[in-house]
C-alpha cells in the first residue's frame, strides 16, 4: 500500500473530508489530515467535483482517472457512460441517442473490466461489456478508470478497468438526504410525451457512528424514437474483372457509367430500408447498504443492488431488396469504386415490402455483497469480500422480445437508389401509388430469447506494512461465472404472400411520408439521365390488427404458444440452448516502497498475479435436413424438429507481472511510469458451443455460426509513462503516453461447410430453366420450373415452392460458418494523452480540454476480400467543457468529438467492414440554488442539442449501412437537500 505523503492543498484534503469520498482516496489521507489543524472549506458543485477527480488522479499509485459526484445524490450526468466520455481516451457507444458501452484508448467495450465496488458484474448480452444504460446514476459517488494494472486488480482490462463507487455511509456520517425530481422531453418521439424522473437518498449513521445505513432508489421513464435508413444486410463486393455472370455482379457495357476497372473493387447494395422506431424506457434502480463497526478496527458491510430497465419497441419499415437482375448505374472513380446511383428494372412487379414490429424486453439483476475490514494489528489489515450477482434478458413483451410481420405490395417496377448523399435516396417504380388494397401478407418471425448470467466472487486480500521497509498486498480471488442463453423463433416463410391483396382494412394502413422526418441530406438523381420516382409514402400500419386478423385467417405450418405461427413460443428446448461455465482462481502478491531520492519522494510497486481459468461449454442447437425456394431471393432450411448436442472445454492460466513508479520531482510535478502485463478475455458469445444455421439463405449459399470455448485471451504487454503539473489547487496540466504490445487477437474466419442440404436452385430444373428462357433472373426460372416441371416431387407449384433434391441432381448447398479464432498476427497500439484543467481565480469560469491520439499498425485492408484481424475500435478523440460557477448558478456547456473508427469487420455479406464516421455532440447544463430555500436547486438539461446523427459505411463513404438520427433530450427538475 502506498504510504508517501505527496504535498496536497488544504482544500483538497477538506474536499475529501467534507464530501465523504475516502472511499475513492488512500487511507493516508485521513491520516494525514488528522495530523494537521486544516480548516475546512466546504466546496460542493462542479468545481468541487472536478477538485475531488484531480486529487484522485494525483494520490494514485498508477495512471488513474475519475469522476466525483457534484454532492450527495448529484452525478454531472444522468448516464454514467455520458459523464465517462469527457474523461481522456475514453469513448462512448450510443444507443437510441443514449451513452451505452465503453471504449478505452482504443480498445472496446469487451476489453474494458467493469466493476461495481471492485466485484465483477454480470452482463446478459454475450459479450464482456457492461450496458451502462441499465443503472442510474443517483447512488453512485465516483467512477474510477484505472489505465494502469495492479497485482490486485481482476483481470479481463486490457483498456482499463472501470470501478463503479456507490454511498456507503461511513463515507459520510451523520444524515444525509437529498431528492429529485425531473421531466424529460425527448425530441426524437413522435408519440410520446413529457416523462418523469424520480430519485432519493437518505444515509445516516448512529450509535457514535458505528451503525450506518444508506438507501436510494430511483424511478425513470424515457420515451424516444429514431429514424433509419439502411443498406439491409450489408453491401456485396467484387473484384473489378466480375461480370454479371456473378450473382449481384455488373455488366461490363454500356448500361454502367464510369464502370469500375479491373483492377478495382466494387459493392453492390442488397437493399435499401426506411425504419422508424417509437421505444418506451422504464428504468428502476435501489440500493440497500448496512454498515456495522463494533470495534474501531473492524467495519462489516451488507449490500444488495437492484437494476431493472424495462425497453418496450414498436417500429415501422418499408424497403425495396434488389434481386440482381441486370442493373443501370453510375459509377464513383475506383479503386474503390460505390454505385452512386444503383437502378434496376423488372420484367413483372417485384414486392415494395412494410414491416412492423411490436416487442419488448427486461433488463434485471441483482447483487447482494459482503464485505468485512479488520485492522489485525498495526501493521496487518485483512478483508473478506463476497457477492452473487444475477442478470437476466428476458421478454417482456406478448408479442416476444423480438419480431418482424411483413406485408408487401407486389406493384415494384423499377427500384433505384441515389447514394451521392449522406442519406440514401430510395426511388420506387409505381410505390408512390400504392392504396392498402394493394397491401397482403408475407412472412414473419416471433422471436423469444433470455439470457442469464450469474457471478459468485470471493475475494480475500491483505496488507502488511513493514517497519522502515515498505508493505507487501496479497490476496487470492475465486470467480464463478455461469452464463445461460436460450432462444427459439416462430419464423414464417411465406415471402412470396399468403392471401389476397385486399384483405385487410384501410383503415388499418394509414399513409405517412417518409422525407420530412429526416435532417441528413441526399442525392436527388441528377448524376443519372433516367426518370425516377423518389419514394415517399410508407403505410405505418397498425401491427396488432393486421396479426390477429393474420391469426384468424391464415393457416401456417409453425405455431408459437398460441397455436399458429403469428405468436412466439417459450419452448426453448425446441431450438437453441447453450450453457458456459468459467472458473477463475487468481493469487497476487504486491511489494510496496516509498522513500526520497534528493528530495524527491517516490514510490514504487511490484506486483505478480497468477491466474487459471478453465471453461466448458455445452450447446443443443437445431437440426436441418432440407432446403425450401420459397421466394425469388430467399431459400429456407427444413429443420429435422430434433436437436444436436455438443460439449466442449477449454483452459489457459497466465502470470502477469506489473510495475508502477510515481515520482514528485518538484513540488506539484509527478512523473509516472509502469509496465505490466494484462489479459481481455473472449467474449461469452465466442465461447459457446454448437453450430446455429442461419434459417434463410441465398442461391450462393447459406449461412451460421459457431463458438470456440478453445480460444486463448487477447494478450498485453503495457508500457506507461506521464507528466502532471497540478499548479493551482483546482488546475492542472498533463501528458501522457502509451503502448500495448498485444497478441492472441480474435479475429472470424470463414469455414466452409455443406451439412448434407440440397440447393434446389442448382440442379437439374435450375439448369434447364436458364437455357430455356436465357437468363438467371430468379422469377423467371421459377416461373419455367413451376410451368413445366408441376408433376417433379420437388416442385409444388401451388404454394410456389422448389425443394432441394438429390434426385435432380441438386448441389449441396454451400454454408459459410462464422467461427471465431486467434489469430497469429502481433499488433501495437500507442497513442498520447493530453488533458487540462484551469479555473480562472476567483471569477466561477473554468474550462476543462483533453485529447488522445491513439494509433494501431494493423488496419483494415479495404482492398481484401479476406477475413481480418483489424482492431475494432481505435480512433481519436476530444472534449472541451466550459463551466461557470459562482453566485448560486452553475452553468456547463461540453463537446464531446470522436474520429471515425473500424466497428466491425463483418457485414451480413461476410468479410466486409463497417465504419462508424466522426462523431461530435454538444451538451449543456444550467443549475441555481434558491437561496431562499437552503437545499433547493432548481436545473435545466441539454443533450445533444444539435441533433447530430451517427453515420455508418462500409468499404467507402457512399457505401452506406445505417445512418440513425435521434435528436435532442432536455430535462427540467429540482433537487432538495438536507
Amino acid at each position: 500500500m502506498k504510504t508517501t505523503k505527496f504535498t496536497k492543498t488544504k482544500l483538497a484534503t477538506s474536499l475529501s473530508l467534507v464530501l465523504g469520498v475516502s472511499s475513492m482516496l488512500p487511507a493516508y489521507a485521513a491520516d494525514e489530515a488528522s495530523e494537521e489543524n486544516i480548516e475546512v472549506i466546504s466546496v460542493t458543485g462542479i468545481r468541487g467535483s472536478l477538485i475531488k477527480s484531480m486529487d484522485v488522479k494525483r494520490s494514485s499509485s498508477g495512471v488513474v482517472d475519475s469522476i466525483s459526484a457534484e454532492d450527495i445524490g448529484k452525478f454531472p450526468d444522468t448516464n454514467l457512460a455520458e459523464s465517462l466520455q469527457r474523461i481522456t481516451g475514453v469513448s462512448i457507444d450510443r444507443s437510441n441517442g443514449e451513452g451505452s458501452k465503453v471504449s478505452v484508448r482504443g480498445f472496446g467495450p469487451d476489453y474494458n473490466l467493469i466493476t461495481l465496488n471492485g466485484r465483477q458484474m454480470p452482463v446478459t448480452t454475450g459479450s464482456r461489456s457492461f450496458d451502462f444504460a441499465n443503472i442510474a446514476s443517483e447512488s453512485i459517488s465516483g467512477v474510477e478508470v484505472h489505465k494502469t494494472s495492479q497485482a490486485s486488480d481482476s483481470t479481463g482490462g486490457i483498456g482499463s478497468t472501470i470501478d463503479i463507487l456507490t454511498h456507503k455511509p461511513f463515507s459520510s456520517p451523520g444524515l444525509k438526504a437529498t431528492f429529485g425530481v425531473k421531466a424529460v422531453d425527448d425530441q426524437s418521439t413522435d408519440n410520446g410525451s413529457v416523462t418523469p424522473e424520480l430519485s432519493g437518498l437518505y444515509s445516516n449513521t448512529f450509535a457514535d457512528d458505528k451503525f450506518g445505513i444508506s438507501l436510494s432508489a430511483s424511478y425513470q421513464e424515457r420515451e424516444s424514437g429514431n429514424q433509419q435508413a439502411q443498406v439491409g444486410t450489408g453491401w456485396r463486393s467484387f473484384p473489378g474483372s466480375a461480370d454479371n455472370s456473378d450473382w449481384g455482379g455488373v455488366a461490363k457495357d454500356s448500361t454502367q457509367v464510369n464502370r469500375p476497372g479491373d483492377s478495382d473493387i466494387y459493392s453492390v447494395p442488397q437493399t435499401t430500408v426506411y425504419r422508424f422506431e417509437e421505444q418506451q424506457r422504464t428504468r428502476t434502480n435501489g440500493q440497500l447498504v448496512l454498515q456495522y463497526s463494533p470495534v474501531d478496527s473492524v467495519v462489516a458491510s451488507l449490500d444488495y443492488t437492484y437494476m431493472r430497465n424495462d425497453i418496450d419497441t414498436q417500429s415501422n419499415d418499408v424497403s425495396a431488396w434488389f434481386n440482381f437482375v441486370p442493373s443501370e448505374n453510375v459509377w464513383s472513380d475506383g479503386p474503390i469504386a460505390s454505385p452512386l446511383i444503383y437502378s434496376e428494372t423488372y420484367g413483372s412487379p417485384a414486392d415494395l415490402s412494410m414491416a412492423a414490429g411490436d416487442y419488448g424486453v427486461r433488463n434485471e439483476s441483482g447483487s447482494l455483497g459482503f464485505n468485512l475490514e479488520w485492522q489485525a494489528t498495526d501493521n496487518l489489515k485483512l478483508t473478506f469480500d463476497a457477492h452473487n450477482s444475477v442478470a437476466e434478458n428476458k421478454p417482456n413483451n406478448l408479442y416476444g422480445s423480438n419480431n418482424n410481420l411483413s406485408t408487401a405490395a407486389f406493384v415494384r417496377t423499377s427500384a433505384a437508389t441515389d447514394f451521392s448523399g449522406d442519406l440514401p435516396v430510395l426511388a420506387v417504380g409505381g410505390g408512390n401509388a400504392v392504396t392498402p388494397a394493394d397491401m397482403m401478407l408475407t412472412g414473419s418471425v416471433f422471436g423469444n430469447a433470455r439470457n442469464k448470467s450469474e457471478i459468485d466472487q470471493y475475494q480475500f486480500d491483505g496488507e502488511y506494512l513493514f517497519e522502515d521497509a515498505g508493505s507487501i498486498d496479497f490476496g487470492v480471488a475465486l470467480t464463478n461465472v455461469n452464463n445461460h442463453s436460450q432462444s427459439v423463433n416462430v419464423q414464417r416463410n411465406d415471402w412470396g404472400g399468403v392471401g389476397s391483396a385486399g384483405d385487410f382494412e384501410d383503415a388499418w394502413f394509414p399513409a405517412d411520408t417518409i422525407h420530412d422526418k429526416f435532417d441528413a441530406n441526399g442525392g436527388d438523381f441528377s448524376l443519372s439521365d433516367g426518370s425516377f420516382d423518389v419514394l415517399d409514402t410508407i403505410f405505418m400500419w397498425d401491427f396488432a390488427s393486421v396479426r390477429d386478423f393474420a391469426a384468424a385467417n391464415y393457416a401456417s405450418a409453425v405455431s408459437g404458444d398460441c397455436g399458429n405461427g403469428f405468436c412466439p413460443s417459450t419452448n426453448y428446448a425446441a431450438e437453441t440452448d447453450r450453457y458456459t461455465e468459467e472458473e477463475s482462481q487468481a493469487v497476487y502478491v504486491q511489494y510496496n516502497y516509498d522513500n526520497e531520492i534528493a528530495g524527491m519522494p517516490y514510490d514504487v510497486h511490484f506486483g505478480l498475479r497468477y491466474e487459471q481459468t478453465d471453461v466448458t461449454s455445452t450447446a443443443a442447437v437445431a437440426g436441418y435436413d432440407g432446403a425450401n425456394w420459397i421466394a425469388e431471393t430467399e431459400i429456407a432450411l427444413v429443420g429435422t424438429g430434433e436437436q444436436v448436442f455438443e460439449t466442449k472445454t477449454g483452459d489457459y492460466d497466465y502470470l502477469l507481472p506489473s510495475f508502477n513508479f510515481n515520482i514528485e520531482v518538484v513540488e506539484d510535478v509527478m512523473l509516472r511510469a509502469a509496465y505490466s502485463e494484462t489479459i481481455g478475455r473472449p467474449s461469452y458469445t465466442d465461447i459457446q458451443g454448437g453450430t446455429v444455421l442461419a434459417t434463410l439463405a441465398n442461391r450462393s449459399n447459406g449461412g451460421g455460426s459457431a463458438g470456440n470455448p478453445t480460444l486463448l485471451p487477447l494478450e498485453s504487454e503495457n508500457i506507461d509513462f506521464s507528466a502532471e503539473w497540478y499548479y493551482a489547487p483546482s488546475s492542472y496540466v498533463s501528458v501522457g503516453y502509451f503502448r500495448k504490445d498485444t497478441k492472441n487477437f480474435i479475429s472470424s474466419e470463414t469455414v466452409k461447410t455443406t451439412n448434407g442440404i440440397y440447393n434446389p436452385a442448382s440442379g437439374d430444373l435450375y439448369k434447364a430453366a436458364v437455357a430455356a428462357t436465357g437468363t438467371t433472373e430468379a422469377g423467371a426460372v421459377r416461373d419455367y420450373i413451376f410451368a413445366n416441371y408441376a408433376d417433379n416431387a420437388a416442385v409444388d407449384a401451388t404454394n410456389q415452392i422448389i425443394s432441394g433434391s438429390a434426385a435432380n441432381n441438386d448441389e449441396l448447398l454451400n454454408f459459410n460458418i462464422s467461427t471465431p479464432s486467434n489469430s497469429s498476427n502481433n499488433s501495437v497500439i500507442d497513442g498520447w494523452e493530453f488533458a487540462a484543467q484551469h479555473f480562472f481565480g476567483e471569477s466561477g469560469f473554468g474550462v476543462i480540454a483533453n485529447y488522445t491520439l491513439v494509433d494501431s499498425d494493423q488496419a483494415y485492408d479495404n482492398f481484401s476480400f479476406d477475413a481480418q484481424s483489424a482492431l475494432i475500435g481505435i480512433s481519436d478523440t476530444a472534449n472541451a467543457v466550459l463551466v461557470y460557477e459562482n453566485y448560486g448558478f452553475q452553468a456547463r456547456i461540453a463537446y464531446n468529438w470522436r474520429d471515425e473508427f473500424l466497428n466491425s469487420t463483418g457485414q451480413g455479406t461476410g468479410a466486409n467492414p463497417q465504419y462508424t464516421e466522426a462523431y461530435s455532440q454538444i451538451d449543456l447544463s444550467v443549475s441555481y440554488d434558491v437561496e431562499s430555500v437552503e437545499g433547493l436547486t432548481v436545473f435545466f438539461e441539454g443533450l445533444n442539442i444539435t441533433e447530430e446523427y451517427i453515420r455508418v459505411h462500409g468499404r467507402a463513404e457512399e457505401q452506406v449501412l445505417n445512418l440513425t438520427e435521434t435528436g435532442a433530450r432536455y430535462s427540467l427538475g429540482a433537487r432538495y437537500t438536507f
